[in-house]
This record gives C-alpha cells, structure tokens and sequence, in this order.
C-alpha cells in the first residue's frame, strides 16, 4: 500500500491509495479556508462547546424531570438524537478503481475520534460501465461541478451514480479524480473512444 496527497498545498484532503489490484481516491470531509489564512474547515467535527454544557444542563433537568414518564422519554429522545447525529457524519468519501472489475462508491460516516461506524458502498460492474464524467449542477446562484458514474441499470437504462455526493470537494480535486479513474479504466486496458480533459 502506498498513500501520496497529489495536491498537498492547496487539496490535502485528497489522497490516493495505491494497494496491488486497486486504487483508491479518497477524500476526507476537510479542507483549507479559502481566504488563504491556512485555517482548517471541518466537515466533521467531535466536541463542540455546547456538547461538553450536555451533562450540566442534563444534570439541572434530570432531577425536575424523573417523575415524569413522559418527560423522560423526551429527554432521553433528545440525548439519543444528539448521539446520532454525532455517530453519522461523514468522515471521508472513496472511489476505489478496479480496472478490470469497475469502479465501487464509498461513504464512510461514525464519529470523528473512532473508527467508521457505517459503510455505504455501490459497486458498478465493468460491463454496466458507461462512461466517468465531470458534470455541472446548478445549486441555487452556483455552478457546482461533481463526478458521476454513468452506467446501465437492471432494466437497461442509462443511470448516474454521484461520487462524493455529501463532500462536494472543489474542481481541482474532481479533476485529479477524473483523471486517474479515465486512465485506470477507459485507457489502460481496452482502447476506447473517450477523451480526457
């Protein structure tokens, strides 16, 4: 296994894991301030201020509460949401390459300290394989560009897959990406007529 960041002064998020018969783009949920200042924006993040006023403020109500079924239950809901959502948010986001396979979409979400809780992963076989493009969205006044697999569905129809569909990484890193995966799989083993940027 080899790990390099192709783009480490302005994308380190973006990292490119080369095992024996794979690769692997991998995109973490951070990146730099765009302003230049070389801060740090988390897409995830473990401890806030308000988390660490849980316990006092659990500590006031739980007393006024416990004689209350009801209010038990919401409190415990409330805890339980808090908990959630902190053990779902998106760590890193992968596209792994197997050139003679097809390429399979990763999203690992869990809490930020510990390792992923939960894995979603889409595997898109070679011979449903289509096309790996660039593509561009409107999101409200932005133009918003993003990479999709296009591919045959069950029932023969052309479908798009979107990689790093919760991240949303800038161009630079889809392009790098694009790349990478075009050569891997559309020029590398069979000679095909699809272009590069």
């Amino acid at each position: 296994m080899q790990q390099t960041r192709p783009l480490p002064d302005i994308h380190p998020e973006l990292s490119v894991i080369d095992w024996p018969s794979f690769r692997e783009y991998r995109v973490e949920n951070w990146r730099f301030a765009r302003d230049g200042s070389g801060n740090i924006i988390r897409g995830a993040t473990s401890w806030a201020w308000i988390d660490l006023c849980l316990p006092v403020i659990l500590s006031y109500i739980w007393p006024k509460v416990r004689g209350s079924t009801i209010l038990c239950a919401l409190t415990v809901l409330a805890v339980g949401f808090i908990a959630y959502c902190h053990c779902t948010q998106v760590l890193h986001e992968s596209v792994l390459v197997f050139p003679p396979h097809g390429i399979q979409l990763e999203t690992h979400r869990g809490y930020p300290l510990l390792k992923p809780l939960f894995v979603s992963r889409r595997f898109i076989h070679a011979s449903h394989l289509e096309d790996f493009i660039i593509n561009e969205g409107l999101r409200r006044w932005n133009v918003r560009y993003y990479l999709a697999v296009v591919h045959r569905g069950s029932t023969d129809m052309i479908t798009m897959d979107v990689a790093f569909e919760n991240i949303l990484p800038y161009f630079p890193v889809l392009l790098e990406v694009y790349q990478g995966v075009q050569e891997l799989m559309f020029h590398h083993h069979t000679n095909s007529t699809h272009t590069r940027i």
